[in-house]
């Protein structure tokens, strides 16, 4: 049976202070859920930006999803009830885990279309966003890191807006390239197959490139 894709929620967030540990830093990470129709230009919904330009935002990182389906787990685990754009998503999804995605994947939201190109990869704001000690860490052993796209086509986006798949990818899913980065580093194939791949993104593919030079560096 075909899962239903649909899209819980859009979110958009402007920089502001976060706090964690009597740490404090700038960051976009808590967002609210629109209410009624945003334009998606190529580097990011209308009304989103970036507190850091270094490691968040441009084309490839124009809009960040996350499965629905993870709430649940989170919400166990954590004990606690989270809102839907908890992890400083702009498009909470369901139907679109990060088994069933894969690197290239093509979707329409709305006027928009979106093109998938590599894993979120968490850094330490979502700890503090989250207040649980070491979640990035959590984030990245369950592999429930949500991912990227890239915008193909600019457009508006309705607060529900419809999701639809225009092309599958014969790229490697999200979850597959989540095991090679945080579990199976050294996998030589592996990294050359991800880095290959003209759909993955630019800084993804020069991070990878690094690691397998430096594994065969300590070969020679």
């Amino acid at each position: 049976m075909t899962t239903q894709m649909e899209v819980v929620s859009v979110s958009v967030g402007r920089p502001q202070a976060l706090s964690h540990n009597g740490q404090t830093l700038d960051s976009a990470i808590t967002k609210q859920k629109v209410t009624e129709r945003v334009f998606l230009s190529n580097v990011n919904f209308a009304g989103d930006e970036q507190a850091d330009l270094v490691h968040h935002g441009g084309p490839d990182k124009a809009v960040c999803a996350y499965p629905h389906e993870h709430y649940a787990y989170w919400e166990e685990t954590l004990q606690v009830q989270l809102p839907d754009n908890a992890f400083g998503e702009n498009l909470t999804l369901r139907g679109l885990p990060e088994r069933d995605v894969r690197i290239g994947d093509i979707f329409q939201v709305g006027e928009a279309v979106l093109q998938v190109c590599q894993p979120r990869i968490p850094c330490g704001k979502i700890t503090m966003r989250t207040g649980v000690p070491n979640f990035a860490k959590m984030f990245k052993d369950t592999g429930y890191t949500g991912y990227y796209l890239r915008v193909l086509q600019e457009g508006y986006v309705d607060a529900n807006p419809e999701i639809k798949r225009l092309e599958q990818s014969q790229g490697m899913t999200i979850a597959e390239v989540n095991h090679v980065i945080f579990h199976d580093d050294e996998n030589r194939e592996a990294l050359r197959r991800i880095i290959a791949d003209e759909q993955t993104a630019g800084s993804l593919r020069e991070m990878l490139k690094r690691n397998l030079e430096r594994l065969e560096k300590g070969e020679a």
